[in-house]
């Protein structure tokens, strides 16, 4: 699988898990977990589209197994950060740990994508990368 396309498929899931937290605090009027949704929401659904924005923008970092694993970690730690957020939000500290260590893979994972910002020669070769012209 294509990492723009993972992106996409978890943006979209995510976008729909924090529209139904969202609409589940509004009926319950409890918005003690209103920070985990929006970490939920960003994180999630915000993050995950713009990696796959660029992701597919850039065909040969899109095939790249190094992204698809950027994007699994991605998912796989806001999942964990959201649910240590909420558990935080409602009172149970025991889950600042949990929520620190989320917080700093996730840190980890941005700076991976980063390099593969600043740097796609770092997982393409250096002749694969398409070259860009101004269009006349």
């Amino acid at each position: 699988m294509q990492a723009s396309a993972l992106s996409f498929r978890a943006a979209v899931v995510f976008a729909i898990a924090g529209m139904v937290m969202g609409i589940a605090m509004a009926v319950i009027q409890d918005r003690a977990v209103m920070p985990a949704h929006a970490h939920l929401n960003l994180l999630g659904g915000v993050s995950l589209a713009i990696f796959g924005i660029y992701y597919r923008l850039n065909p040969v970092l899109d095939r790249s197994r190094l992204a698809v694993v950027q994007v699994f970690i991605w998912a796989l730690g806001t999942i964990v950060l959201t649910l240590a957020v909420a558990a935080l939000h409602s009172g149970y500290t025991q889950f600042d740990p949990l929520a620190a260590i989320s917080a700093i893979v996730l840190l980890l994972d941005m700076l991976l994508f980063a390099a593969f910002v600043f740097r796609p020669t770092l997982v393409a070769p250096t002749g694969s990368l398409p070259v860009l012209s101004a269009a006349e």
